[in-house]
Order: C-alpha cells, then sequence, then structure tokens
C-alpha cells in the first residue's frame, strides 16, 4: 500500500500573489517568530561563553514620544537599546519576549560587512576586481562587475527582489532554493550557488542614480569569501556568534547543500541582535578580546559609501552590505526589523515588528523609525560622557 503525501502547508504558495502562507498578511507574525522552525533546512549556532547583559534602565527613553509611538503600535514585536554590557531600555509585546527568536529577514546581510571586512584586510579580496576573477564561473550577470560595486548594491542585472517580477532568477526562486517556501517543480532541488550562475546582464551599469537593492548580491558575497578564505561560511558564523557573545541560538536557513542564506534567512533574539550590533558600535572588537570584524573597514563602510536610498531616505546611502549616512551603520528588514549601530558612541538600538498587512512593508514608516534610532543613541552618548566627566571632574 502506497500512503499519498500532502504539501507542507506551511510552505504552500499562494496562487493569488505568489507568497508562501508563513508569509501571508494572517499568519506572518505567528511566522516570523517560528520561520526557524518552519523553514526546511536550518542551521543553529551557540556560543560556549556569553557577554552578559545586566540592566542600567533609563526611564526617559521610555517618555520620548517618538519611542513611545513605536512601541505600541500594533505591528510592534521588541526593542533594545545597548551599550557595553548594559541595557539602557528594552521593551516587548505580550506575545514576544527577550529570548524569542524572530526573523531578521536582510539585516542578516550585515554579516557580510563583517567576513568581507576581514577579507579585505587581511589581503584576500580587492574591491576593485572583477567578480570573475574569484568565481570563474559566475555568469554574465556578475562576471564583470566589481567586488565593490556588488558589495554596495551598485549593480544592474537580471535579478529581481519583486518575487513577481518577469525574471528568470527572483527572491522567490531563491526562498525555495533556502527551504522557505515550496519549490515550482519538487523533482528539482534548488540550490543558491547554481541560480547564482544563471543571472545574466548585458549592462552591469547602474544608471537609476539610487541603489538597486539585490539580495542575490549578498549570497555572491558569501560565495567570494568562502572561495578566497578556504573557510566555510559556517565556520565564519561560529565565529562571529562566539565573539559577539551570543546568550540564545543563531538560526539561519540553508539550502540543500548546508550553504547559509545570508541576504536574508538568520532568526534570533532581540537581545542577541543587540549584541551582533555591539559588534559594530565597538569598532569590530568581540568579547575576551577577540578580533570579529576589522575597525578600519568599519570606518570605511561609513566614509566611502556607495549610491543613496531614493525618497524617502534621503540622506542615507548603501556601503558594503550596509545603509549609513556617514554616522551610524544599520540595515532594515523586511516586514519590519531596523538595527542601527553607532560607532561614535558605542551604542546599538534593535527594533524588531511585523506589518500584517499584503506586501508586508510599509515605507514611509521606515524614515521615522531610523530617526528615532539615531537620535537616540547620540542623545544616549551624550548623558553617558557627561556623567564620566563630572565623575572624573569630581563635579
Amino acid at each position: 500500500m502506497t500512503l499519498a503525501s500532502i504539501p507542507n502547508p506551511d510552505l504552500v504558495v499562494s496562487p493569488i500573489d505568489n507568497n508562501v502562507h508563513w508569509n501571508l498578511a494572517n499568519f506572518r507574525r505567528h511566522g516570523y517568530q517560528n520561520l526557524h522552525t518552519i523553514a526546511r533546512y536550518v542551521m543553529s549556532i551557540r556560543s560556549p561563553r556569553l557577554l552578559p547583559f545586566r540592566k542600567d534602565i533609563d526611564f526617559s527613553i521610555r517618555e520620548r514620544p517618538d519611542v513611545a509611538r513605536f512601541v505600541s503600535v500594533p505591528h510592534f514585536c521588541g526593542f533594545v537599546v545597548a551599550r557595553d554590557d548594559r541595557v539602557l531600555y528594552e521593551a516587548y509585546a505580550p506575545d514576544f519576549g527577550p529570548d524569542k527568536p524572530h526573523s531578521v529577514q536582510s539585516i542578516t546581510k550585515t554579516l557580510l560587512n563583517i567576513m568581507l571586512g576581514r577579507c579585505v584586510a587581511d589581503g584576500l579580496i580587492d574591491l576593485n576586481k572583477r567578480v570573475k576573477e574569484y568565481l570563474p564561473e559566475i555568469g554574465t550577470g556578475y562576471a564583470e562587475a566589481t567586488v565593490r560595486a556588488v558589495a554596495d548594491m551598485n549593480v544592474a542585472n537580471d535579478y529581481s527582489d519583486d518575487g513577481n517580477a518577469p525574471a528568470a532568477i527572483t527572491w522567490s526562486t531563491i526562498e525555495a532554493a533556502a527551504g522557505m517556501r515550496s519549490p515550482a517543480d519538487l523533482a528539482t532541488e534548488l540550490t543558491i550557488r547554481s541560480l547564482l550562475c544563471q543571472i545574466t546582464s548585458d549592462d552591469l551599469v547602474n544608471r537609476t542614480g539610487h541603489v538597486i537593492y539585490k539580495t542575490a548580491n549578498t549570497e555572491l558575497l558569501g560565495w567570494i569569501v568562502e572561495r578566497v578564505s578556504k573557510r566555510s561560511l559556517t565556520s565564519w558564523l561560529i565565529e562571529i556568534v562566539e565573539g559577539a557573545g551570543f546568550e540564545g541560538s543563531l538560526h539561519i536557513a540553508c539550502d540543500c547543500d548546508g550553504v547559509p542564506v545570508l541576504g536574508g534567512g538568520a532568526s534570533l533574539s532581540a537581545r542577541d541582535l543587540a549584541r551582533f550590533g555591539l559588534l559594530f558600535a565597538r569598532k569590530g572588537a568581540g568579547v575576551d578580546g577577540l578580533r570579529v570584524a576589522d575597525g578600519g573597514f568599519i570606518e570605511e563602510t561609513r566614509c566611502d559609501h556607495g549610491p543613496p536610498w531614493p525618497k524617502p531616505r534621503e540622506g542615507m546611502y548603501y556601503s558594503r552590505q550596509t545603509t549609513t549616512n556617514g554616522t551610524w551603520i544599520g540595515h532594515g528588514g523586511y516586514g519590519g526589523q531596523y538595527l542601527l549601530a553607532n560607532p561614535d558612541t558605542g551604542i546599538a538600538v534593535v527594533y524588531m515588528a511585523v506589518h500584517e498587512n499584503e506586501s508586508g512593508d510599509s515605507p514611509g514608516l521606515y524614515p521615522p523609525l531610523i530617526n528615532m534610532m539615531a537620535d537616540l543613541a547620540a542623545a544616549q552618548w551624550s548623558t553617558s560622557q557627561q556623567l564620566i566627566r563630572q565623575a572624573t571632574s569630581g563635579t
């Protein structure tokens, strides 16, 4: 007797809008908080030693009207402000908490800034070299592009992050390879790197004057890092997790070959995302004196940026798998997340949320959210420095 199977309901794709079930508006909040158990292939990494957080709460943060607004909206999940080993403020929705994993979507891309920076500092990657010099097998979509252009989202090709775009390779295709949706052809196991080789272009020049945002760029950079360093991406992730001192686990989706989805596959707690952001805030220094990121590369990320974001994000630029305004470094995640770190102040700010509308996005909310986070980091630094000066001077 042969027993018939049925499609996994979490991974079924809607025929109406080509969206996977866990990412539909009615299920997205549950999906984001459980993606680490929904995806078909997931790797989990935990550190043997952690950065202990002690609460040093400044309730004036909660009294700010902009903070009060963003922690009270229906899509809110979690909010953390941290510096060194202190939590200056945190808040959570009733269905969330400090140790609950949450998908961070494209914030995952910032892992590449750390990996790429180390490879550049160690002389393994030249940002001005062509991709084909590191990956001879790559297709025309990237072969003649410089590594810098790829890292800065400054390349034009036929890949699209719009899953409904008339392109051969889209985010939906990569999502299927990552086991986060059912593939169109169950008999074919897709892999991320085989898909990257299929991307084509007859003109790589960005003529828009703005960022051309492509998650495939991130996956390509991860491949280059692995090739030149002769280290698996898993070993890189272990080093970062241990250097940040995560308390919980970093969960990250993979393809069937075990290649981590660096463009948007990570899930972790709000506190651990803050610990990760503190790596940038500390200019690359990890716990116990570990060298995790390269401080010079982080500084260059702020100063030597790529193309600007279009309205309504004036004054922000894409740079080496991060967004920056020249002072802070950050990144957003589809659905409502943002991570922001200020290397001048040593403060990291985390915001987690889930937009439960059809698109899963609300672009107009990001500028005031980012401004609040950036202003909060700067304001807290001024207060801390004033207290230090007073203590030192005896006043």
